[in-house]
């Protein structure tokens, strides 16, 4: 018995020395170090829902822009935002779009999409004061007219006129 509460003290102690050897040489960086690449890991991944901005040309709606975009952020300025950072993003990229003209959405050759990405992760991060955002990734852009859109909304409509309609009868029993 007493082999056996000396055995359990040993391993306990080799246990505890492992642990406190692991966090003191994980703690300790040497000199010279570089930072570890930001996309590599320390950073929290914020994915969008689709996001519909309204394009307006001439006083009219012309067509959507929609796109998905995923953010990597510092998880340390995120926990002392007061704003929800979905929110202040969705605002950042309406101001972005609705105040640049050079944007057109109808030449999809026009869409240069890493100036677009730099310039909201720089908007994003000038709202906020300090870097926020580190990397801006785009899931989806897409761009549908409103021809598009009436198209997409009467092929619906005749497939679900075309589509049979059966009422579940109620057993006899």
């Amino acid at each position: 018995m007493i082999k056996f509460i000396a055995a359990a003290i040993w391993i306990c102690a080799a246990t505890l020395g492992a642990v406190f050897y692991s966090f003191q040489t994980s703690a300790a960086k040497p000199e010279g170090t570089e930072a570890v690449n930001p996309l590599l890991g320390g950073l929290d991944y914020i994915k969008t829902d689709v996001i519909p901005v309204p394009v307006v040309k001439q006083s009219a709606v012309t067509g959507y822009f929609l796109t998905k975009l995923v953010y990597t952020v510092d998880p340390s300025v995120m926990a002392r935002l007061s704003v929800p950072a979905d929110s202040m993003i969705t605002d950042v990229l309406y101001s972005h779009l609705f105040g640049s003209p050079e944007i057109d959405f109808t030449r999809p050759t026009a869409l240069d999409l890493d100036a677009f990405r730099s310039q909201m992760r720089d908007a994003i991060n000038k709202r906020v004061g300090e870097q926020l955002v580190h990397e801006i990734l785009v899931e989806q852009v897409d761009y549908l007219s409103k021809d598009e859109i009436r198209d997409n909304a009467l092929r619906r409509r005749v497939s679900d006129m075309k589509t049979p309609k059966f009422t579940a009868e109620k057993p006899s029993h």
